[in-house]
């Protein structure tokens, strides 16, 4: 019985496509991330998180016990 190294190359040729593709994405995910533009970075403040405005301390004057 012959035995033919068909198998093998195919295999080999599956790994490297697949590993050919998961290192695209892991490229075009870190290509993603280095793109965005963060408030910090422009200097500008982003406006989120906790604010004390006249609306939450009108919320803290009517919460009182």
């Amino acid at each position: 019985m012959k035995t033919t190294k068909a198998g093998v190359s195919r295999r080999s040729f599956i790994l490297a496509v697949s590993a050919g593709t998961a290192a695209s994405a892991a490229a075009i995910v870190a290509k993603k991330q280095s793109d965005a533009v963060t408030p910090a970075a422009t200097g500008k403040e982003s406006g989120t998180g906790y604010q004390l405005t006249a609306h939450v301390q009108n919320y803290y004057r009517t919460a009182k016990i």
